[in-house]
C-alpha cells in the first residue's frame, strides 16, 4: 500500500465550474472530509471581478492555461488558442458569463442516447436549485440559489434597432431563453451579482464555505496521477510547491479538470486507449477507447460592420468616460462596466425542418478588438457592430491525446474544426442569415460597409476561404469523457468511470453531445446533480 500525507472521504481534482459546486454540496455533509485541489492560484484579481474586462481576463497567463490546438487541417493550418481557467472557479472564473442552458431537446436527447436520469424533467430541477433569478422562482427559474443570474442592461448597445430588425427579418422574439419559448432574439443573461461582480462558482460556492472545518482547498497543486489498487481508485499524487503529496480517499475521487484537464488525467492514471498509452510508457489499467475522443467545441464566425454613426459602445470607452465607469464599478457595482456588452442574442434553424436552433447570434455593439487597460481603455476605431456566429450542433468531433507522460505537460489537442463538410454549409446559411437581419431596417440605418467576411466575399468559394482563415472557438469544449452505455462511453449515467470503482468523472467533458447554448450553465447543473448521485439522493423530475 502507498505511503499517504492525509486521509480524507472524498478528493475533488479542480476547482473549476463544477468542481467548486460538489466540494460545496460534499461538504454539507459534516460527517464528511473533503479535500479540493486545484492547480490555478487565488481568484483575486480585479480584471476577474469587473463584467466588462472578460475579454483580458480570459487571456491572462497567470490564470490561463494556455492551451493551443494542433494545426487545423481545414482551417489553413492555423494553430487556435485554447484559453481555460487555471484559478478557482475555473473557466468560470474568466468567461463571458452568459447564462443559456440549452434547448431541451439537448437533454432529451442524452437521454436517448442510454443516460438515464439525463432528461430535460430531470435537469431542470437542478438548474433551478442553484439559480437566484432576477424572475424569481417559477415553473422554469429557482429563486433562491447560490448563483446570480441577471438580464443584461442594454440601455445603451441598441438593443431596441436590431430587436425590431429580427422581428421584420422574420425572426421570432423570445423573453426567456431558458423557458417556454427557447429560441428567437432576447436580451441576454449573466451571471453577475447586485454590485456588479462576476458570479463565479468560486465566489458563489466556494467563497462562503471556505470556513468549513470538513472542507480543505490547496491551490498551486497539480494533480499528477489517480492512485489504483485492486481495480479501485484509492487516492491522488499531487505536487506543490516543488514537493510530491499523496492522499487518500476513502469513498471516493471526482475528477473536475474539464475537457481538456480530466481526459489527460485518466490517461496518466492508465486509463484510456491502451495502445496510445503504451506509446507513452505508461501501464494500460483500464484499456477505454473512448478516453480523450468526442471533443465537441463550438466554432464561432467573425462578422463585423462599420458604423454609419458614432453611436456604438465605443463612446463609452474614451479614456475619461472610461475612468468614470471604472470608479463608479468599483465604488457602487453600476454603471456601463458593470455588466456585459451586448445587444442580445438569437438562436435560430438554418433549416425549418430542425427540431431545435443550430445556430446562435451574439450581437455586439461594439468590435471585440477592444482592450480593457486598467484603468482606462484603448477604444477601436472607427465604430462597429461584431457579431459571433456559433455553430451550435457542429457534427465535427476532435480529440485530446497525451503529448507525453509528464503530468507538467500540455495535452493535444485536435479540435478537427469543419472536418464534416455539412458545417461549412451551415456557417454559411448562418453568414447569410446575419447579413440579411443587419441589412433590414431599423437596422440597416446604422450599417455601413461589412469589413469581415467582406461585402466582396459572396461565392461558395469566398465564404469557406473566409472562414478557414477567420473561424476560431467560443470556449465550450465538451465530450471527451462521454457519458452512455455504448463502447465509446468513458462514464456511465451515475457518472462513474468504466472499469474503475471508486472514480467519477464530473464536468463538461461527461456530456455525449454539446447543448445549443454557453455551457457553463449546464456544467453547474453537472456539478449539482453529481453531487446529490454521490450522496446516494436525487431530486424529483418535473412534472
Amino acid at each position: 500500500m502507498e505511503n499517504y500525507s492525509a486521509i480524507v472521504d472524498y478528493v475533488v481534482v479542480g476547482a473549476g465550474t463544477a468542481g467548486c459546486v460538489i466540494a460545496n454540496r460534499l461538504s454539507e455533509d459534516s460527517g464528511c472530509s473533503v479535500l479540493l485541489l486545484e492547480a490555478g492560484g487565488r481568484d483575486w484579481h480585479p480584471l476577474l471581478r469587473m463584467p466588462v474586462a472578460f475579454v483580458r481576463a480570459i487571456q491572462s497567463p497567470g490564470v490561463n492555461w494556455g492551451f493551443k490546438s494542433e494545426p487545423e487541417p481545414q482551417l489553413n493550418g492555423r494553430v487556435i488558442d485554447l484559453p481555460r481557467g487555471r484559478v478557482l472557479g475555473g473557466s468560470s472564473s474568466v468567461n463571458g458569463m452568459f447564462h443559456i442552458r440549452g434547448h431541451r431537446r439537448d437533454f432529451d436527447s442524452w437521454r436517448e442516447l442510454g443516460c438515464a436520469g439525463w432528461g430535460y424533467a430531470d435537469v431542470l430541477p437542478y438548474f433551478k436549485r442553484y439559480e437566484s433569478s432576477w424572475r424569481g422562482a417559477g415553473k422554469f427559474h429557482g429563486g433562491d440559489g447560490p448563483v446570480p443570474v441577471r438580464p443584461i442592461d442594454t440601455t445603451k448597445l441598441l438593443a431596441e434597432p436590431l430587436r425590431q430588425a429580427m422581428a421584420a427579418a422574420g425572426h421570432r422574439l423570445t423573453e426567456d431563453y431558458d423557458g417556454e419559448l427557447q429560441e428567437g432574439f432576447g436580451r441576454g443573461e449573466v451571471t453577475i451579482d447586485g454590485r456588479g461582480r462576476r458570479a463565479s462558482t468560486a465566489r458563489a460556492y466556494l467563497a462562503p464555505v471556505r470556513s468549513r472545518a470538513n472542507l480543505t482547498v490547496e491551490t498551486g497543486a497539480l494533480t499528477r496521477r489517480i492512485i489504483i489498487e485492486e481495480g479501485r481508485a484509492v487516492g491522488v499524487e499531487y505536487s506543490r510547491g516543488g514537493c510530491h503529496y499523496r492522499v487518500r480517499a476513502e469513498r471516493e475521487v471526482v475528477v473536475c479538470g474539464g475537457a481538456y484537464n480530466s481526459p489527460q488525467l485518466l490517461m496518466l492514471s492508465g486509463i484510456g486507449p491502451a495502445d496510445e498509452l503504451r506509446r507513452h510508457g505508461i501501464a494500460p489499467r483500464v484499456d477505454l477507447p473512448g478516453v480523450g475522443r468526442n471533443l465537441i467545441e463550438h466554432p464561432r464566425m467573425p462578422m463585423n460592420f462599420l458604423a454609419t454613426q458614432p453611436v456604438t459602445f465605443a463612446r463609452e470607452l474614451r479614456f475619461d468616460r472610461a475612468v468614470v465607469s471604472v470608479l463608479r464599478w468599483a465604488l457602487f457595482g453600476n454603471g456601463p462596466f458593470a455588466t456585459q456588452i451586448s445587444s442580445g442574442t438569437l438562436l435560430l434553424k438554418s433549416r425549418p425542418e430542425l427540431d431545435r436552433p443550430d445556430i446562435q447570434l451574439l450581437c455586439n455593439p461594439i468590435s471585440l478588438d477592444a482592450r480593457l487597460w486598467f484603468p482606462g481603455v484603448v477604444a477601436p476605431r472607427p465604430h462597429s457592430f461584431y457579431v459571433t456566429l456559433c455553430l451550435i450542433h457542429q457534427r465535427s468531433r476532435g480529440r485530446v491525446t497525451l503529448r507525453s507522460a509528464d503530468p507538467a505537460a500540455a495535452p493535444k489537442i485536435f479540435l478537427n474544426l469543419f472536418s464534416d463538410p455539412e458545417d461549412f454549409v451551415t456557417m454559411r446559411r448562418g453568414i447569410e442569415a446575419t447579413r440579411a437581419i443587419y441589412r433590414t431596417q431599423p437596422q440597416a440605418a446604422l450599417v455601413g460597409a461589412e469589413t469581415v467576411p467582406g461585402d466582396a466575399a459572396l461565392s461558395e468559394q469566398a465564404l469557406n476561404a473566409a472562414i478557414a482563415a477567420q473561424v476560431g472557438i467560443t470556449h465550450h469544449p465538451v465530450g471527451t469523457c462521454k457519458m452512455g452505455v455504448d463502447d465509446a462511453a468513458v462514464v456511465d449515467p451515475q457518472l462513474r468511470v468504466h472499469g474503475v470503482a471508486g472514480l467519477r468523472v464530473a464536468d463538461a467533458s461527461v456530456m455525449p453531445t454539446i447543448p445549443g447554448a454557453n455551457t457553463m450553465a449546464a456544467a453547474i447543473m453537472i456539478g449539482e446533480k453529481a453531487a446529490d448521485l454521490i450522496r446516494g439522493r436525487q431530486l424529483a423530475a418535473a412534472a
